[in-house]
């Protein structure tokens, strides 16, 4: 039997028949759901050298320090050390010439009769892939959707048996390894929206990719890492910001794609609800935008966040085609102003009826999902090929039946158009920037940042010779 058609059951008792494993189990919230399942199929005593539950916040600090926020990355860090090294210390001796050592902590918050806040947590796996050789790490962030508590507990103990026995057995398979976090359970169930990997048994593998894999497989709808290519969970740089979010293929960035960040930027910031010292901005790239005929290209990926992080850009990766699916995923986690960038041929997908089929409302559902908070899109305009002339949020043309509804969100500044643009950046495309690019052109140059050519020539990035 393969170990990818194991059940959690196999997958335990596996593990448990494995003389060369041998760990800890820490939980903090909603019971001791991973452990149980080892002591549930037998053999526990073959792998569990300790299974423990530091509750109460008090104990909990006394054994792994002080903390901010108990569910949270900083707390599963302070879990897997203390643990780790305490196991190292006690059992190095006696049986580190022939086991494997891990350990497994989580840290939950899950539904409750007083709490309907969003259901989450953290897990994590410090674990050798050889006798006394130097940890690997693997760290995740699960939202739980069941609607009752008992069913998240049963989600999140198949879960944990799934990311131990993931990282044990499959770690030099970083694709199976991802497939296997859903085995028995289903992504209506858990959502994993955050992954990390560290040490000897990931050696090569980019966190940048781990990340784009989350979303093209369907773990998650969207994931996210900084300019220094370090993945976060959402809430961990969006709480309560103000949040501006510019949406393209970024292949590569061109001087337009800068001008409409910053004209926006420019004018987000003067809002009387946002401080610009809490401000974040994402450049999304959603899953349409990776894909071509041959499917994702990781290379071309890479090339395209290389240029990204050089301007000091975060990245957000999402699988939401619609902006009013963007805007839900935003409001999760702020309820502060959100600005939308994005140019004209966008703003008139927009208002292009045939992407609302799916919604009972329509395209009047759709307005009413993106602008229920505190959003406003930010429109740059567009230069037409044939007549030369300027097109605005303003001077659009959309669908008769449509007119009264984008003139009221005109009017009532839902959507504003940019004016103080610069007129020798409107005619620049990324798509004929790589032609250019590939064709050994070097006028290309002349259409992007100085940074952005520094870093194509230097790397030899987007086909560059």
């Amino acid at each position: 039997m393969s170990l990818s058609s194991l059940d959690t059951h196999q997958k335990a008792l596996q593990i448990n028949l494995d003389p060369s494993k041998y760990g800890t189990f820490a939980e903090i919230g909603a019971g001791q759901e991973v452990a149980r399942w080892f002591f549930r199929v037998g053999g526990a005593a073959g792998t569990i050298a300790k299974s423990m539950s530091a509750y109460d916040m008090v104990v909990s600090d006394a054994i792994y320090g002080p903390s901010q926020r108990y569910v949270s990355r900083h707390r599963l860090q302070t879990m897997l050390d203390h643990e780790y090294g305490l196991m190292v210390e006690r059992l190095n001796e006696k049986r580190g010439a022939n086991t494997k050592f891990f350990v497994f902590a989580d840290t939950v918050t899950a539904r409750s009769y007083k709490s309907y806040d969003e259901c989450h947590g953290w897990m994590g796996l410090r674990f050798q892939s050889e006798p006394r050789g130097e940890p690997s790490d693997i760290i995740i962030h699960v939202r739980m959707l069941d609607r009752e508590n008992l069913q998240q507990q049963e989600a999140l103990g198949i879960m944990g048996v799934n990311l131990v026995h993931g990282a044990l057995y499959l770690h030099s398979d970083i694709g199976q390894l991802l497939d296997s976090l859903l085995d028995n359970v289903t992504h209506e169930r858990v959502e994993v929206d955050m992954m990390k990997v560290s040490g000897p048994a990931f050696a090569g593998v980019d966190n940048r990719l781990v990340a784009l894999q989350l979303v093209e497989r369907g773990l998650s709808n969207a994931a996210m890492f900084t300019a220094d290519g370090e993945v976060v969970q959402a809430a961990e740089l969006l709480y309560k910001k103000n949040i501006l979010v510019e949406r393209g293929s970024f292949r590569p960035v061109t001087n337009s794609t800068l001008d409409m960040l910053e004209c926006a930027q420019a004018m987000f910031i003067q809002e009387p609800t946002v401080k610009p010292a809490n401000v974040v901005v994402l450049l999304e790239m959603t899953m349409k935008n990776l894909t071509t005929e041959g499917g994702i290209d990781r290379k071309d990926f890479l090339d395209r966040v290389d240029i990204l992080g050089a301007l000091g850009k975060t990245v957000l990766i999402s699988n939401y085609g619609e902006y009013y699916r963007l805007a839900a995923y935003l409001f999760r986690y702020t309820k502060e102003m959100i600005g939308l960038v994005m140019g004209v041929p966008s703003l008139r997908d927009v208002f292009d009826e045939k992407y609302y089929t799916d919604l009972e409302g329509g395209i009047v559902e759709s307005f009413g999902r993106l602008f229920k908070n505190n959003l406003k899109i930010y429109a740059y305009p567009q230069r037409d090929a044939v007549s030369g002339s300027i097109i605005t949020a303003g001077n659009l043309r959309v669908e008769p039946q449509l007119r009264h509804l984008h003139l009221y969100l005109m009017e009532n500044l839902f959507i504003q158009q940019i004016h103080d643009y610069n007129p020798a950046a409107l005619p620049v495309y990324s798509r004929d920037v790589l032609a250019k690019i590939k064709a050994g052109d070097s006028k290309w140059e002349e259409m992007v940042p100085p940074q952005v050519a520094a870093i194509i020539k230097q790397r030899k990035l987007l086909g560059y010779q």
